[in-house]
C-alpha cells in the first residue's frame, strides 16, 4: 500500500475529501517551491502535486506553460525535484506525487525513475501522456515498488477505454473535468456529475477531479461527487503574482484555507448538474 492509498483510506473513514494543490517545481525557484508546499500543508492540503517542467507540456494552459518556461529558463534540472522531496521529508507529512511526462521517465529509465522518486520521498507519479497501451511495464514496476501510477481520464475518453485506464492505474484516477487545457473556469460541463458517477461504478480507485477549479465556489460544487480535488492554475498564478517567497506562502495559505473550508462545508447530497 502506497502513502497515497493510505491517505485515501484514512479520508474515506473520516468522510473527508482530499485537497491537492499543484505547484511547478522551480517557479520562481526551488526554495519558494518548498516554502509554498509547506504552507499548503499547514493550511489544510492533504496531498501535493509537483509539476516537473517540460519544454513540450501536455494539456497545460497558459498559466502552467508559462511557469514551466520560467523554471526552465532559471536552469531547472530533474535532480532538483528529488532534492526537494528529500528536503521536505521531515516536514511534509502529506504525500507528494510528481506530474511528469512519460518522455522524461522513459529517458531516465522506468525502474530507475520510480526507485529514485520513491527513495527521495514521492508516493507516486501522474503521467499525463502515458497511453494505456504502453502502460503495462510502468504499472507493474509501480505495483512492485508500492508507488502510485496515476493516469488521466477525459470527457472524450470512450467508456471501455476508461475502464482499461483504471485497471492499469493505482492511487487514484485523475478525472479531467473539461475538454481542452488546464485553466481557471467559472462554468463546468453539465454532464460532469453523471460521468464521474458512472466511472465510480467501474472502479474502486478514488476519483479526483482537476482542470477548471478556479476557487472555493467550484470546489464546493465538485467536492460532493469527487474523492478529491486538484487545483493547479489558480495556485500557480497566485505564486507567480506574489512576487517573493514570503508573500507567495501567504497567498497560498489564504487560498488553500478557503478551498479547504469550501470542501468541508459542501453538501454531500449534491446531485444537480454543474452549470
Amino acid at each position: 500500500m502506497s502513502a497515497v492509498d493510505q491517505l485515501f483510506a484514512d479520508l474515506r473513514s473520516e468522510g473527508r475529501k482530499a485537497l491537492m494543490p499543484f505547484f511547478t517545481a522551480g517557479d520562481p525557484d526551488m526554495a519558494t517551491t518548498a516554502q509554498v508546499i509547506q504552507a499548503a500543508q499547514a493550511a489544510g492540503a492533504d496531498l501535493c502535486e509537483v509539476g516537473v517542467p517540460y519544454s513540450d507540456p501536455i494539456a497545460d494552459g497558459p498559466v502552467i506553460q508559462a511557469s514551466y518556461q520560467r523554471s526552465l529558463d532559471g536552469g531547472f534540472r530533474l535532480q532538483q525535484i528529488m532534492d526537494l522531496a528529500e528536503k521536505l521529508k521531515s516536514d511534509a507529512a502529506m504525500p507528494m506525487v510528481s506530474m511528469v511526462s512519460y518522455a522524461i521517465i522513459y529517458r531516465v529509465g522506468l525502474k530507475n525513475y520510480v526507485q529514485q522518486a520513491k527513495a527521495a520521498g514521492y508516493a507516486g507519479a501522474i503521467v499525463p501522456d502515458l497511453l494505456v497501451e504502453e502502460a503495462t511495464e510502468l504499472s507493474r514496476i509501480c505495483a512492485d515498488e508500492d508507488f502510485s501510477l496515476v493516469q488521466l481520464v477525459t470527457p472524450t475518453t470512450p467508456r471501455e477505454r476508461q475502464v482499461r485506464i483504471a485497471e492499469s492505474s493505482s492511487g487514484f484516477l485523475y478525472y479531467v473535468s473539461v475538454t481542452g487545457i488546464t485553466g481557471e473556469r467559472t462554468a463546468l460541463p453539465e454532464d460532469l456529475v453523471e460521468n464521474v458517477k458512472w466511472l465510480r461504478g467501474q472502479t474502486e480507485l478514488p476519483i479526483c477531479i482537476g482542470f477548471g477549479i478556479s476557487g472555493p465556489e467550484t470546489a464546493a460544487q465538485l467536492a460532493p461527487v469527487a474523492d478529491g480535488l486538484i487545483v493547479g492554475s489558480a495556485v500557480v498564478r497566485r505564486v507567480h503574482d506574489a512576487g517573493n517567497s514570503n508573500s507567495a506562502a501567504t497567498h497560498v495559505t489564504d487560498f488553500v484555507k478557503a478551498l479547504r473550508d469550501a470542501i468541508d462545508n459542501s453538501r454531500n447530497d449534491l446531485v444537480s448538474p454543474i452549470a
